[in-house]
């Protein structure tokens, strides 16, 4: 049986977003976090994760990543992330590093969403999750960090 790779597809431009080292660093996180089992990351902007949001999880408003884990495991693919852009960026300034490690942020924790983690009712074990790989990758704070400073 074939097995897929992990793809990253930029749906909007990425000033500032160097988008072989986003990729690369998606192969890394497949192979490292995921087990060896691939993903796919569209990289958007706040009106799609807005649509995507209200559509899957009835919120109407954008967030910076949503998750959708893959159904059944018998292809080895985790599932697919959707990141905002618009998100990204704005974050970015907001904690002074570039939208590249934002991304790299982002990426990590929808794929710990795509591993079945939930940081709102696991008492912190994605938290802990988070914190291990980000400094084993060398990223900066986390999103659940960030929200529990």
């Amino acid at each position: 049986m074939p097995t897929r790779q992990t793809t990253v597809l930029f749906q909007v431009a990425t000033p500032g977003l160097a988008r072989r080292r986003a990729r690369a660093f998606a192969k890394r996180l497949e192979s490292e976090v995921g087990g060896g089992r691939s993903f796919c990351c569209l990289i958007t902007n706040d009106e799609e994760l807005r649509r995507l949001n209200r559509q899957f999880r009835k919120k109407d408003y954008a967030t910076d990543v949503l998750s959708f884990p893959a159904v059944d495991d018998q292809n080895n693919v985790l599932g697919e992330i959707a990141i905002s852009f618009d998100q990204a960026r704005q974050q970015a300034a907001e904690h002074h590093h570039a939208v590249g490690d934002e991304i790299a942020v982002l990426m990590l924790h929808g794929v710990l969403h795509l591993l079945g983690m939930d940081h709102e009712t696991d008492r912190g074990q994605m938290a802990r999750a988070e914190r291990k790989w980000r400094a084993n990758l060398g990223l900066s704070a986390g999103l659940i960090e960030r929200r529990s400073a």
